[in-house]
């Protein structure tokens, strides 16, 4: 084998006996030979295959997007919220909101022709196409084309496609949306199943939604007893509902059935004869809602309130935290208060944040801004509180003593009420005398940090500007969230959170996890301390009771806004005074007007709390300004026929008296000496 020479190997030879080792071997060149192209049909193959891979991503990401985008279940849902009855706390209802809802309706227990009404008038083709009308989109196309009208094509498939999960938009994405869908839920459902929800949720004018709400609203009858002429006027409406309601537009309604029933006789539902024999329907509304379907109260509480309702077809009852008889009293109190031209609100509440009463201006109906809760207005001396939460916990006493003297140096300079200073006086007599220049100083030794902590734990969530004016309450906020922050010290629990629904009552265990902490005996006792001390010897001496009471006036720069908040017994009241345009108030004050209304509602609120009887306003044209009290040193004298106020105006003593021959304003004190 070794004498053979390499380019005399056999091509028979196993190539294993060669060895490239051997002398002189040089492998033979190997050619290969040139790619041939793709054939025709290659190509295809090629191009097919990959288009065909696309195309499976494509299905697969679409129906990834329809399983989440268009849940089949969510078909199965009402499309509006139904309608939801507020009751107050002892079930009496107070408010009613939402669509007019009823159970769904079942396709094989209707009549045929209310079935046929539909399909005849809005596709009558349903049972013979996927989702899609190939015809009825050409018709539309060309009636559109050959200005005919506008017509959708739109098959009752992909108006559920629409109604449920989509805007009404008229864009081509949402149309291309909408077919999607349609094919999606011709796929899942049969076509009864997808006839049933469409007649459940279809809009009828009024209000009102699906097939059997609308029977029961406009003929007082349940579907399955619908006559011819009648399903006829409830299939015209769903085309314009709102402008063919036949409450709103009877002739406009009648006119449609009369299509209806001509569409049915092409349809070859009836006889042509038959069809013009019928005479229109008369409706039967029987059915009135005789609630509002506001109130103050029901705005702020409903979107709480459908959080925790479940969604279905049928009306539901939610029974609220609100104390009717709380709030008649509460309306009332208003009602008779000398206002003049300004706005009220007020707000009472359990030291849990249970909201019992909510006036949130003087008339609903002429402007329903709820000045409670949406209203930021300056809470002036009422932050006061928090402030001097913010000195009790660094240490002071209701005994420390505080400079209540002019502050002359600094860019900020405010002044007392009245301009009149106490020089050293204690945090008790600051707060009850609401000094301004103490509440500044203390700002400043305590820092913004400090003040912001204890604004925080009580529950106040708007921004507090890094200012020493924050002390007098510069930074708006809402009545609501400043009356829970007085709830917190009620409670000796912070922060309370103002809810209308009550809450279950938590566990030993759930309120160590709750978050809710305590002020500690001596903290509690000493924030009672200063609030009491407004009442029997500050600012709200208006305000006082029979029983233990508890508050703190405000009145913002310029006399802007007028507070009184407080508690007693075991209610927890907010009372603002104010002009919607922000302009200042004339002669009035937080420890005046907003004070007596506090007082006049607590006196009726709580059995024995009444100190006087309230005095009922006589109806003038321009009933008498009222005295600011919040300021200098004042008291109230009670006579038998009479009530005395004597005060310290702007360094001059007057006595205020009023009985049965009206309103005098004499010297009193020294004054009345020098004379």
């Amino acid at each position: 084998m070794n004498d053979v020479a390499p380019h005399q190997i056999s091509p028979w030879q196993p190539i294993a006996e060669v060895t490239l080792d051997q002398p002189g071997f040089s492998p033979p060149l190997i050619h290969p030979a040139p790619p041939q192209p793709p054939t025709k049909w290659q190509r295809r193959y090629y191009w097919g295959k990959r288009g065909l891979g696309v195309f499976f991503l494509l299905l697969i990401g679409i129906a990834a997007w329809l399983a989440v985008a268009a849940p089949i279940a969510k078909s199965n849902l009402p499309i509006v919220p139904p309608r939801l009855t507020l009751l107050a706390a002892d079930g009496q209802p107070i408010a009613r909101n939402g669509a007019i809802i009823e159970r769904r309706v079942e396709v094989s227990r209707l009549p045929p022709h209310v079935k046929q009404a539909f399909l005849a008038i809005e596709d009558r083709r349903f049972y013979r196409h996927f989702g899609l009308d190939p015809i009825g989109l050409a018709r539309a196309f060309w009636n559109n084309l050959t200005g005919g009208g506008t017509q959708g094509g739109s098959t009752i498939t992909q108006q559920l496609a629409k109604v449920t999960y989509l805007s009404s938009d008229r864009t081509y994405v949402r149309k291309g949306k909408e077919m999607l869908i349609a094919f999606w839920l011709e796929l899942w459902l049969t076509k009864d199943q997808i006839l049933e929800r469409y007649l459940s949720n279809v809009y009828f004018g009024d209000n009102v939604y699906g097939l059997r709400a609308a029977s029961l609203h406009y003929f007082f009858r349940q579907p399955e007893r619908l006559t011819l002429p009648q399903a006829a006027m409830l299939a015209g409406l769903v085309q314009a509902p709102s402008r063919l309601a036949p409450t709103q537009n009877p002739a406009a309604a009648r006119k449609r059935a009369k299509m209806v029933l001509n569409a049915m006789a092409a349809a070859q539902f009836l006889s042509p004869e038959r069809a013009a024999a019928t005479e229109p329907a008369s409706l039967d509304v029987r059915i009135k809602n005789t609630l509002p379907t506001g109130t103050y109260f029901a705005d702020w509480a409903m979107p709480a309130v459908r959080l925790t309702s479940t969604r279905g077809y049928s009306e539901e009852k939610v029974k609220t935290t609100l104390d009717a008889r709380l709030q008649r009293i509460a309306r009332s109190v208003v009602n008779r208060a000398p206002l003049g031209s300004a706005q009220v609100a007020l707000v009472a509440m359990r030291p849990n944040g249970e909201v019992v009463a909510m006036i949130g201006g003087r008339s609903y109906d002429k402007s329903r801004f709820n000045r409670v809760t949406q209203g930021q207005r300056q809470p002036g001396s009422t932050f006061k509180l928090i402030v001097y939460l913010a000195a009790l916990r660094a240490g002071m006493e209701p005994t420390s003593l505080i400079d209540d003297v002019e502050i002359t140096s600094g860019p900020y300079r405010p002044k007392n009420s009245g301009g009149k200073y106490r020089g050293q006086i204690t945090l008790r007599e600051a707060f009850a005398g609401s000094s301004n220049v103490a509440a500044v100083r203390l700002y400043q030794q305590l820092g913004h940090g400090a003040v912001e902590k204890a604004a925080r734990d009580l529950g106040i969530t708007s921004p507090i500007a890094a200012d020493p004016s924050v002390a007098l309450g510069s930074s708006g906020m809402s009545l609501l969230e400043l009356t829970a922050a007085y709830a917190a010290v009620s409670a000796n629990r912070y922060p309370v959170s103002p809810h209308p629904i009550a809450l279950e009552e938590l566990g030993f265990f759930e309120q160590l996890w709750s978050g809710e902490k305590r002020f500690g005996s001596d903290l509690h006792e000493d924030l009672l301390d200063l609030l009491s001390a407004v009442i029997s010897q500050g600012t709200g001496r208006a305000a006082a009771l029979r029983i233990k009471t508890y508050g703190k006036t405000g009145t913002s720069q310029d006399s802007r806004d007028a507070l009184f908040i407080g508690f007693a017994d075991d209610l927890v009241v907010g009372v603002w005074v104010g002009n919607d345009d922000n302009t200042p108030l004339k002669g009035i004050s937080g420890g005046g007007l907003p004070a007596r209304i506090w007082a006049d509602f607590m006196g009726q609120a709580i059995k024995g709390a009444a100190l006087v009887k309230p005095l009922a306003p006589k109806k003038t044209k321009n009933p008498l300004p009222e005295i600011p009290l919040d300021f200098g040193n004042s008291s109230i004298e009670l006579g038998n026929d009479s009530v005395t106020l004597k005060a310290d105006i702007g360094g001059v003593d007057v006595d205020v008296k009023l009985d049965g021959k009206g309103l005098s304003v004499e010297p009193g004190g020294a004054e009345k000496g020098r004379r």
